[in-house]
């Protein structure tokens, strides 16, 4: 795949992502106040960024795993079929669930996340998204916790790439191309 020029327009700067990730911290800890433990399950690649964040920022007992998926290969559309790459290593049954994801699109992905996990019988089973792309809904799905809603743009930074790149940059910004 030959990739096209394309220079980034900042969308949301890095002390709005840690600010919005503050405050959804706190609505977090008041939806598991009491728990035992959360297991926090990032959705790989993407999340990777947002979960280290969001971990360090939750005052609750947590356990991290993660589940590795693919619905876009190096793609900006979704295929719409869901794979499991790597599944969780721990159990979650009877166990308090947050499912982090970057960005919410079509759906598809979290769906299926959340049905695959359900067959697991967690005690509670919420979700979170950094970002969410609701005029791109394809699936009746959203996420307990949205940091950021966003047009249909395609995005990268903050742990999104575009064909393995940009996943370093400390904000989000829009992909045009040139």
């Amino acid at each position: 795949m030959t990739e096209r020029p394309y220079v980034i327009d900042q969308m949301i700067s890095a002390k709005s992502i840690a600010a919005r990730i503050e405050t959804l911290a706190r609505e977090i800890e008041g939806e598991f106040k009491g728990t035992d433990k959360v297991v926090v399950v990032g959705i790989l690649r993407g999340s990777f960024i947002f979960i280290a964040d969001l971990v360090r920022e939750l005052e609750l007992p947590i356990e991290v795993d993660f589940i590795e998926v693919t619905s876009y290969g190096n793609a900006m559309e979704s295929t719409g079929e869901v794979r499991i790459l790597k599944d969780l290593r721990g159990a979650v049954e009877g166990r308090d669930v947050l499912v982090v994801e970057d960005i919410v699109d079509t759906g598809f992905t979290m769906q299926a996340i959340v049905a695959h996990l359900e067959t697991r019988h967690p005690s509670k089973l919420r979700t979170i998204a950094l970002l969410d792309k609701p005029s791109r809904r394809k699936v009746d799905f959203k996420a307990h916790w949205t940091g950021f809603e966003i047009p249909d743009e395609f995005v990268v930074g903050y742990g999104i790439d575009y064909a393995q790149r940009n996943r370093n940059l400390d904000h989000i910004g829009s992909v045009r191309f040139v």
